[in-house]
Order: structure tokens, then sequence, then C-alpha cells
């Protein structure tokens, strides 16, 4: 047996045979062939460009069916790239006119493309250069053969192995086949795991070499939530996991009478229960499981998936969209997170050294203002049709947010000229995803209508530890008293100056921190989809004052492990069914 510790992405627990999506040859050697066999290497190249043609539609076609329109689009760049005849063309003539292999062919006529998309000025066009390969691997695939030809034959449900997949790899994946996903490579908030995230399936990334660790058909269990995967796991570990599948199956068909109660404690105080979303069609699956509306809608997606820079009209028809599905309730929406660990500082010409601590998030906004002010006039178009709130993010000074602010208000001016209509008294509010706008909350208290507590990024930042490095996860925890103090004080600033606060970070959704936030004075928390009837049994199962007698006791202690040996007990004492079986720590 062996235990491979990787990092969490979308919980649940899987037990069965595994299928290892082998990588495409990296490297493909020049290879001529002989005049007379050139016609049939041609033909070769124009057959796996049709086949290629036909599985990107039908990706497209069930992608925008399980996933909704925004990841299809995907698929549009890579159909534009096969039939443009400037491109296709000389691979051509490399066959025909100077004999090469068409493998040889493709990878140099796709690997010279991504080369020039790695060099453009423009970051959204950098991002293609991954879109690039992943047509180079696809006809590769046809012409020397790979194993996806085999996942798609699949006639069984399998739990998928593999080094990395593109975005439009995951995207393709078909969740009655594939039952679960594990990656080598990857972090929480790639690209690839927040697609991956959306097909609900349970996901776990950053498991190193996994992928070379096992065989086709080999038994192993990969726990979500856990990010643990088990490879050949011995008879006791193997029944100790069933139990826990069997567990957490009765539990959550239990919760689904609770996704319809209101959210309330035992003592009648509401706590408001949004989501966090990606995608429109996530709106679904957050009222399904009984959220009052959006607390976070991540809006790089759409930047993304789309083959080019999204119009504004794009942005304006997808927060719309958004607005229209929640039917009067409010929508929180995020102006662009890119960068960091995202897909576009893996795919940039010059990656930087250090890019949690470079140019992403509100910085690259303010460095990148067409891309910023065509979202921001999108958000504003939008705003006439629903309650909306606008979000900036990683807020580290003043003087970021009145640069944002500033920006803003000249948009408004160009709207009102254009005589578009918008919300004018849109509420504006900020994360607190930093140690320095939590301390000077005070400062931006005066500026904005409301906070939103990132943990994700603030345990990150407060603690100096890189969330998606597995070689440090254990120092990573919400359950640090810096990371405590910092919330707490966030929270007490908010109620001074009569700014709403929310928490939004993935302990938002941990059973195990329910009881505590409620008692440092937290009254709304954003969360993924699923978790909202889990934290709602909590809440339906407590009082304040019991939860502020938890705060206080937690706030005494100076050691996390005492934090979290105290927050595991008492949830025990209070749902001994779901004793930690929801958290991460």
């Amino acid at each position: 047996m062996e235990v491979i510790k990787g990092i969490p992405v979308a919980p649940g627990v899987v037990i069965g045979r595994t299928f290892v999506l082998d990588d495409v040859v990296d490297h493909v050697p020049y290879h001529t062939v002989a005049a007379a066999d050139r016609d049939t290497e041609r033909q070769r190249l124009e057959s796996a460009i049709d086949d290629v043609l036909k599985d990107l539609i039908h990706d497209r076609d069930r992608a925008a069916e399980k996933l909704g329109p925004e990841p299809a689009k995907i698929f549009e760049f890579h159909l534009g790239l096969l039939q443009d005849s400037t491109l296709i063309d000389p691979v051509r003539n490399r066959v025909s006119d100077d004999g090469v292999s068409a493998a040889y062919a493709v990878s140099e006529g796709f690997q010279s493309l991504a080369s020039q998309f790695r060099n453009m000025d423009s970051e959204v066009f950098r991002q293609k250069a991954s879109d690039v390969m992943d047509l180079d691997r696809r006809l590769l695939g046809k012409l020397v053969g790979q194993s996806e030809d085999r996942l798609a034959k699949l006639d069984e449900p399998v739990l998928l192995v593999a080094h990395e997949l593109t975005p439009a790899q995951v995207a393709s994946l078909e969740p009655s086949m594939v039952l679960a996903l594990a990656m080598d490579t990857g972090g929480r908030t790639s690209h690839n795991s927040i697609v991956a995230a959306a097909l609900g399936i349970p996901v776990v990334v950053g498991c190193k070499d996994i992928s070379s660790r096992v065989n086709d058909n080999e038994l192993i269990v990969i726990d979500g939530k856990a990010g643990i995967v088990v490879i050949r796991p011995d008879d006791q570990t193997l029944e100790n996991y069933q139990r826990s599948a069997e567990r957490m199956a009765g539990i959550t068909a239990s919760l689904q009478e609770i996704a319809e109660l209101d959210s309330v404690t035992k003592d009648g105080v509401h706590i408001e229960l949004l989501g966090n979303i990606e995608f429109p069609h996530e709106i679904e699956s957050v009222l399904q499981n009984g959220g009052e509306g959006v607390g976070l809608y991540r809006t790089e997606f759409l930047y993304l998936t789309s083959p080019t820079e999204p119009t504004e009209e794009d942005l304006y028809q997808a927060y719309k969209q958004s607005i229209e599905l929640l039917q009067g309730r409010p929508l929180i929406i995020r102006t662009l997170d890119l960068g960091a660990d995202k897909y576009t500082q893996e795919r940039a010409a010059e990656p930087e050294r250090n890019p949690f601590l470079g140019l992403r998030s509100i910085r690259f906004c303010l460095q990148n203002l067409p891309i910023f002010t065509r979202q921001l006039k999108a958000i504003l178009r939008a705003s006439v049709h629903g309650p909306v709130k606008l979000m900036f993010p990683l807020i580290s000074t003043a003087l970021e947010l009145r640069q944002a602010k500033m920006v803003l208000q000249d948009v408004m001016e160009e709207c009102q000229e254009q005589g578009i209509d918008f919300d004018a008294e849109i509420p504006i509010g900020i994360m607190i995803e930093v140690p320095s706008a939590a301390l000077m909350a005070s400062v931006f208290a005066r500026e904005v209508s409301f906070f939103s507590i990132g943990t994700n990024d603030l345990i990150q930042y407060t603690l100096a530890v890189d969330r998606g490095n597995e070689r440090v996860a254990n120092l990573y925890t919400g359950a640090n008293p810096a990371v405590i103090q910092l919330v707490k004080a966030v929270i007490r600033t908010g109620k001074r100056f009569d700014v709403k606060t929310s928490l939004c970070g993935e302990i938002a959704g941990e059973t195990l921190y329910t009881m505590l936030l409620i008692g440092l004075g937290l009254r709304t928390l954003s969360l993924v989809a699923t978790q909202i009837p889990y934290v709602k049994r909590v809440i339906r199962s407590v009082d304040i004052a019991q939860c502020e007698r938890l705060a206080r006791k937690v706030g005494s202690f100076d050691s996390e492990r005492k934090i979290l040996n105290t927050l595991r007990q008492e949830l025990k004492s209070v749902l001994p069914e779901m004793d930690g079986g929801w958290t991460t720590d």
C-alpha cells in the first residue's frame, strides 16, 4: 500500500480501478518518407485533421450540455485554428513538397505557432499557447496513437490518473465514466482544477509522480476532500474507506431535506449562506442546495476559455444571465483575479519568479486598463437587471482602492455620456486577503460598503505558506491563532463602521469552523454549493451563545493544534455523525 498526499480540489471518496492517461510524445523526431509514399502520408494527415475536427465538435457540444456555454467556448479556438489555411497549408506542404512525416510537420508547425503566441504582448493571447499545444497533442494522438483513444472507448467507469490535463481535456471528460481524477501537477486554483471541480467528481492535484507509480486497472482510493490517493490499499484501509464513503453517502442523502430549510440558529438568528461560482450555470446548484444568492462570482473563467479576449458584450451577457437566474437574489461580482498560479502565469512568456507576490489580481487590472474598463462597463450595464455588488480583489493599500474607484468613476461617466443605463449606487466592496488590508480595515471601511474576507489568500500571506505546495501543507491552516485574530479584527471593524462583512474562503464551507465563525460575529458565509447543506445543518443545531463561548475559548489558545482539537470536540458534541467529516485540516 502507498499513500500519496496531494492538493484537494473537489470532495468525495471513490474506490475503483485506474486508467492512466499517458503523456503524448513531447518530441517528434525528424523523419522523411519516400517520394512514392508522400501521397499516402498526406492522406494520413488529412484523415487526422478530419478526425480531430469531429472530436472537437463532439467535445464542444458535450461540454456545452454539461457545463454551459462558457466552458464550451474553449473548443472554438481549436476549431478555428484547425481550419485556418495559413497554419494548416504550410504543414501540408512540408509533407507534400519536403517529404517530412505528417507527425513531424504537425509538431514543427504547431510548436512554431505556440512560440509566436508566447511572445505576444497581450497576456490573453500568450495564454493561447496552451490551446495550440492541446491541438498539437490531439493531432499527434491520431498520427502516432495515444491513450485518449482508449479513454473514449471505455465500457466501465474508471478513476483517471494523469500527469497533466489541459482545461479542454478536462472539459471533455464524461463524469459517468470518469468517477474521480488525480494529477501529478496543478494547484487548487489552477485553470484545469477549476474546470475539474465543475464536473462534480472528486479531484486531487499536485500528486507529484502518481502517474508513474500506477498502472492501468490497479485498485486505488481517491479522497478528494483530504487530498489523498491510496494505491493498492490493504484490506483494513479499504474497509475503512468503504465505511467512510457509505457514511458520507448517508449524510448527503439526509441533508437533501436540510437544503430547503431556513438557515437559522436554534435561537432564531439568520446566517446568510451564499454560493461561490465560476460559471452562471452553477447558480442552479447553489439554489438547489439552499443558497440565498451568490457571494463570490469569480469572473476569470470567461477570459480563460474564450478563443479571443472576450468583448464587452460577451461579459455583459454572462453577467446578465447570472442576474436573471438569481431572480432578484444578490450577486457579488469579483473583478478579475488573473495571475499567480492561474493559467495566465503558467503560460506567460516570462513567468514571474514569485507570482503570488507579483502582478496579479487588482494589480494586473490597474496595469491593463483596457481589460479592466471593459469588464467594469459590462458589470455596470448588467447592474440594471437586478441587485449586483462589485468587489475588488487583493486590495493591499488605500491607493489601490482609490485608483480602482477612480477607474470605475471614469467608466460611469462614459456610460452617462453614451446614454447607457446603470445602477449609479452600485455597492462597492473589497476582498480582505492580505494582512495589510486586515490591519487597515478601518481606513477601507470609510470608502466601501462591504468586506469579504478571503481566507484562502489571507492564510497564505499571513503564514508565508504557498497553499499550492503540498510540502508545506501542514503549515497551511485556518486554525492558526494569527489568522483567527485578523479575521476577528476585520469583523469588529465592520461592525464599528456598519460595513457588512462576509467570509468566502474555503473554511466557510468546512463544518469544523462554522461555530467559530458565527461566534466571531459573522452572519454571512459564501461557499461551494455542495457544502451549503452541511454548514446549514450545523447552524440549525447551535445557538449564538454556544458559538460565542467557543470563540472566546479558542481566542485564548496560542496553538493551532489545540484550536483544531477544541473545534473537533465541539462539532462532535453537536453532531457526532459529522465528526470532522467535512474538513480539510
